[in-house]
Formats: C-alpha cells, structure tokens, sequence
C-alpha cells in the first residue's frame, strides 16, 4: 500500500478490493466527512448500517492502527475544505471549555517542538547570509501573516537601512511598491494555508528580478517554495478561526536575534541613537504608569509651572 497519509488516495487505491459493507463506509466517508469526523467506530458504523467491528476492520484494512488513527486522518482529510467554525470544531470540539487555556498553550509549545526538530539549520543560516548582504530588503506577509511581516519589519528597520513591508490589496499595488527590486536585494515572503497569491505573485515577480527569495512556510510543497532559493519551514495549525502562528513567530524571533548578533556594532549604534530620540521627545514619558509600593500612580502632563494634575 503506498504509505501517504491522504485518506482519500488510500480508499481509492484500495477500492475495488473492498467487501460490500466496506465500501458503503468508503461512500458515506467520501459524500459526508463534514458529519463523519465526529462520528464514533459505533455511531459510523449505525448510521452506515454496519457494525463497529467492520468500522474497525476498515480502518486497519486502510493500513492504520485503529479506529483513532484513522479518525485522525478523517480530520487531517476534511480540515482544509470545512470552514472555520467547523475546523475549530474538529480540532477542539471534544476539550472541554474548563481545558481551553491548557489545551492550546499545549498544542503550541508541541508545533514549535516540531518545528525545532525539522527546520533546515543551514537553510536558515543560509537566509541569514542572504539578508546580512541584500542591499534592499523586502518583506511580504497578508492576511495573518500580516502581524509576522510587520514584527519582522520593525527589527529589521533597527539593522538596515532600506527595508520595505509591502502592505496591499492587490496585486498591482505590490508591483508598483517593487518596481526597482532587483539582484542585490532580497525579499521575504511568509505564508501559511490558505495560502495567498498576491504573496505567490510577488515571489515570482522578483524571482524574475533576479533578487534572492525567501519564504517562511509551513511544508516543502507549499506553493510559496516555487520561486524561493531559501526554505524556512515551521509548523502551523489552521484549525481554528485564530491561525497559530507561534512556531513561524519564534522562527522569526530567532532570525532577528541571529542578525542582531552578526550587525551588533550597527545595532548598538541604532539603539544608542534611539534612546536619546525616545528621552529628548519623551516617548516613554510621563503618560506611563508608575509602580510605587503597592499602589499605582498615573502621572499626567505638567499642568502649571510647579503644578502636577495626578
């Protein structure tokens, strides 16, 4: 049996050998997965009209362990073609509302886990060389990946000089924002399922520019890998309506601090700068909360000339 995880190509590569009563689950699993992933070995096999044990024989005649194996693959099947309430469904419908918290904090720090125990060590150093030595950078991430584009944006502008976060909402804009990308420059592009194709059509576009690309996505066969020379691949979860992006952020955090460390000199400098920019235009001032014992003070703006409102 080929070993591919894809429910859907195992009952069709099994199919013809199925017995009756088998392939009346293949059927109903086929034409109605949106109601079958949450069904028991018992409830499927009642409302298929066979019995528990041949749900059972089924799911290892698939090649899996058991019936929880093969309900996972039923969820991995139907979690990209159910909307968002039913993917939450699928993925949390089961925890309890008291376990939420414990549960997701959970699932995270295991997709960084992965992503730790997958990601390419010399593509990222790789990335890193190519970033360090880009003239212009450019960075592209829409939709949720909109807020790791924008923290990624922001660090990098404390380290280099030319750095570009092309925000849009179409595809022409980010060709007019890219006009003069070219061999020397590098751009980033960051995308999780539902993947984007404005993001898609901005890799092309400086793929052929000749400039170094980048991406920051969840598998080698994205279609975001198309134009990249460069792969970083961390784990994410679309199941619910909030994506979870915890694992691409830390992939993230640690390009930052990596470029930090290898452009200390500049970024020291740029900080030095900014501190005195933030004390002489009061940008963490006197509208802060201060902490005095166990009580809190809010301090305003001066008043009169020795006159503090509090």
């Amino acid at each position: 049996m080929n070993n591919t995880n894809d429910l859907s190509h195992r009952i069709n590569e099994v199919y013809g050998k199925l017995s009756k009563s088998q392939k009346l689950l293949a059927a109903y699993i086929t034409d109605h997965y949106d109601s079958a992933v949450f069904l028991t070995a018992a409830k499927l096999g009642e409302t298929v009209g066979v019995s528990e044990s041949t749900v059972v024989r089924f799911a290892v005649h698939l090649g899996y362990k058991g019936y929880p194996e093969f309900q996972k693959a039923m969820e991995d099947m139907v979690r990209g073609k159910l909307n968002s309430m039913q993917r939450m469904e699928v993925a949390y419908g089961k925890i309890s509302h008291s376990r939420i918290l414990e549960s997701i904090l959970e699932a995270d720090a295991a997709k960084i886990r992965s992503t730790l125990a997958k990601i390419d060590q010399n593509a990222f150093e790789l990335a890193i060389e190519m970033i360090a030595g880009a003239k212009h950078i450019y960075i592209i991430g829409l939709r949720s990946c909109a807020a790791l584009a924008s923290f990624m944006s922001f660090y990098f502008s404390m380290m280099f000089e030319n750095v570009h976060t092309l925000m849009t909402s179409s595809s022409n804009e980010i060709f007019e924002q890219m006009i003069h990308i070219g061999s020397r420059d590098v751009i980033i592009g960051i995308s999780f399922p539902r993947y984007s194709m404005r993001t898609l059509k901005a890799l092309e576009f400086a793929n052929s520019r000749n400039a170094k690309v980048i991406t920051l996505t969840d598998s080698v066969h994205s279609p975001m890998n198309l134009y990249s020379s460069c792969n970083l691949i961390a784990e994410s979860d679309m199941a619910s309506i909030a994506d979870s992006l915890v694992a691409p952020l830390s992939v993230v955090n640690a390009m930052i601090v990596s470029l930090c460390m290898k452009k200390r000199k500049d970024v020291s400098n740029t900080l030095d700068t900014l501190e005195k920019i933030w004390d002489d235009y009061q940008i963490y001032g006197n509208d802060e909360l201060n902490y005095i014992g166990d009580s809190v003070r809010l301090r305003y703006a001066k008043i009169g000339e020795n006159e503090y409102h509090e």
